[in-house]
Formats: structure tokens, C-alpha cells, sequence
């Protein structure tokens, strides 16, 4: 299957490109900068010059793929909204240029999104739809009716800790923060739980997805339910050795800044029923055992 995707240069994209070529798929991946297109020719990809931005280039690398992979995130937290908005149009892009021809479009969102809408601790399934109005709601549900027109759609929520070597995402960060600080903190009791799953599981998840997902499945990229936030704020404080505190919610902002609404979501997600659709089995290392093994704490 020649697979176009989004994303494939990034830290979860380009294990992804790597599964694809694994499984003897061709892969033509998107590139905005030089660097991109470098990386993914490196690893064996066709480039497809282009950006999120540009609807043109994504209508058109959809339409010349068999299947698409959509990863590019705007991660400017500052301006959530904007890259929402870019996200939007750009599923809604590749979405209509896939209309009609039964191939796959397998897009990212997140399980966070599940705790502006259940009640606290309560497990989050692949059953539970979100509101377009929570963020990446809109596109999640957008893709999801592309099922009722002609498109094998499916959605993998990922986990706020998507975990591996040259990990640049909420762990490093809560890593910067401790450094800065000079603690380790959780918020409250630090009982708020995050899910988490190795990259190289989910690059799994998604090539499975790809291949064999049905029309509207809704996947959870979920290999640990719910870690105990104090459990990772701990292993941070003991390998930088750096006390490690519990602090007021109404610290949290001015502590953890733009993190602060993230360290205090309490997220247990199940992807029990994902296991059972596609037969995937995460078997790489867990959050703890990946951040005691030290190369999140190297440079």
C-alpha cells in the first residue's frame, strides 16, 4: 500500500514510516522545511512537499496514496486554538479527496480529551464519543462520519505520554520544570492518573489501523491505564535529585504554566477493546521502567 503521511519526520511519525517500510508498505510523507524531506528520504520515504497550511498539497498526497496516516500537530500551546483550527481544515481537506474510495484515513487525537466529559475517574473506552466542541473533538468526529461516505476511517487517541528515546513531549517538559524549580512536583495527592504507551507500540497501532481497522473505530493508543502522576514526578525528582512535592491546584498555573491544566488531569483509559479489534499487544517497556532506564536524563 503506498501510505501518505503526515508528520512522518516527527518523534512518533518517523517510527510510524518505520513501521510502514517494515511491513513492506511504500510510504510518501509530507515535508514543510528541508530537514523534513531529508529525514524521510533517509529513512527510505518519498517526499510530498507541503504544510498543513496548504490544503492543495494534502488534497493532492491523499489522492495519490492508497491510505492516509495523519500526525502534523501545531503544538503551540500558546495558541491552542489556531492549531485546532489548522488541524480542522486540514482532516476536512484530505478527508474530501478521499471521499468515495474506501481507503483508509487514520488520524490523531488524544485521550485527554476524554476527561472534559466523564466523570472523574471514571474510565475512558473507545466507546465514549467526545463533543466537537472539546479540542480535536471537530476532527475526531468529523473523520469519524467520513464512514457514512465512502472513507475506512478511524481515530487513535493517543496517550498523554507517548514514551521512547528522544522523547520532546510532556515528560521532557515535566523534566525542564523540575530542573527550573528545583522540584519535583504533582498536584494535590498527585492521585491524578495519566495513560502511556511506547512509541514503538504505537507506530504498531497505527500500521494495524491502516491495514485493517473498520469503518469509524475508534482506537485508544493506551498501553498503561493510569500511572500516578506522584509516581513520575518521583522518578524525576530521585534520577535529578530533586525533592519531590505535592503543591495547592492553586499553584498549579503558576508552577507547571501551559502544563498545569495537563499534570492535574486524572485520565484512565482502557484500550481493551482496540487489543481485542486488531490484536495488538504493547510489548515494550512502561513510562517508569523507560524513564528508569536514564536517557531521559542525559545532556
Amino acid at each position: 500500500m503506498r501510505v501518505f503521511v503526515t508528520g512522518g519526520s516527527g518523534f512518533i511519525g518517523s517510527a510510524v514510516v518505520r513501521e510502514l517500510l517494515g511491513a513492506g508498505h511504500q510510504v510518501l510523507g509530507l515535508a514543510r522545511s528541508d530537514e523534513s524531506a531529508a529525514a524521510l528520504a533517509a529513512a527510505g520515504a518519498d517526499v510530498h512537499r507541503g504544510s498543513l497550511d496548504d490544503l492543495d498539497s494534502l488534497r493532492d498526497g491523499a489522492a495519490a496514496a492508497d491510505g492516509v496516516i495523519h500526525l502534523a500537530f501545531v503544538h503551540d500551546f500558546s495558541n491552542y486554538g489556531v492549531s485546532i483550527g489548522i488541524d480542522k481544515r486540514a482532516v476536512d481537506a484530505m478527508g474530501a479527496a478521499l471521499e468515495g474510495t474506501g481507503k483508509p484515513f487514520v488520524i490523531t487525537s488524544g485521550t485527554l480529551m476524554l476527561s472534559h466529559g466523564l466523570p472523574r475517574g471514571q474510565v475512558g473506552t473507545e466507546a465514549d464519543a467526545v463533543h466537537s466542541e472539546v479540542p480535536r473533538g471537530g476532527a475526531e468526529n468529523a473523520v469519524l462520519a467520513l464512514a457514512g461516505r465512502g472513507v475506512r476511517s478511524a481515530v487513535v487517541r493517543l496517550s498523554p505520554s507517548v514514551h521512547g528515546r528522544d522523547d520532546h513531549g510532556f515528560v521532557p517538559a515535566l523534566i525542564g520544570i523540575a530542573r527550573a524549580k528545583g522540584v519535583s512536583a504533582y498536584i494535590g495527592d498527585g492521585s491524578n492518573r495519566w495513560p502511556a504507551v511506547h512509541r514503538l507500540d504505537a507506530a504498531r497501532l497505527y500500521r494495524l489501523a491502516l491495514e485493517s481497522a473498520p469503518a469509524g473505530s475508534r482506537l485508544h493508543g493506551v498501553g498503561e491505564r493510569g500511572i500516578p502522576f506522584r509516581e513520575i514526578a518521583g522518578v524525576i525528582g530521585r534520577h535529578l535529585n530533586l525533592p519531590t512535592v505535592g503543591i495547592p491546584p492553586e499553584e498549579a498555573a503558576a508552577h507547571f504554566a501551559w502544563l498545569g491544566g495537563f499534570a492535574s488531569a486524572d485520565n484512565p483509559t482502557s484500550s481493551a477493546l482496540t487489543r481485542e479489534l486488531l490484536d495488538w499487544q504493547p510489548a515494550h517497556p512502561g513510562l517508569i521502567e523507560d524513564l528508569e532506564q536514564g536517557h531521559y536524563f542525559e545532556g
